[in-house]
């Protein structure tokens, strides 16, 4: 379990530093005519700095996978994954598409997120 755990994280870390970076050059350009432009790359900036450090909190769970009991870890990583998607797919397809309503969609994400961390203490409490 801590395997796929890693690969995630070394994929997630990837595309944040990615996404990151595009959103520092590419779309700084492609936004720059937009009139509601500067909002726009805030969003982005918001996901790729809480997908980088969810990125690392996968990690952890990696690390959590291999000395906890139970499916704590294993939940607090998918929590995890969800609230990337869900937080920082929702603000990167915002930030595209200026579609507005995917907003809602956004704090779904941050509970999942939160609800990671709460598993990850969980798990932290029942290691011996």
């Amino acid at each position: 379990m801590a395997k796929l755990w890693l690969i995630i994280t070394g994929l997630n870390g990837f595309l944040a530093v990615a996404l990151g970076a595009f959103g520092a050059h590419g779309l700084k350009k492609f936004l720059a005519a937009a009139p509601d432009g500067a909002l726009r790359l805030q969003w982005w900036q918001t996901g790729t700095q809480y997908h980088l450090a969810h990125a690392l909190a996968l990690g952890l769970v990696a690390v959590l996978a291999t000395q906890a009991t139970g499916r704590f870890p294993a939940a607090a990583g998918w929590c995890f994954l969800a609230g990337i998607v869900l937080f920082s797919g929702s603000l990167y397809v915002m930030t595209l598409t200026n579609i507005r309503p995917l907003g809602a969609v956004t704090p779904v994400g941050g509970l999942c997120l939160l609800a990671g961390w709460l598993l990850v203490a969980a798990s932290a409490w029942r290691l011996r």
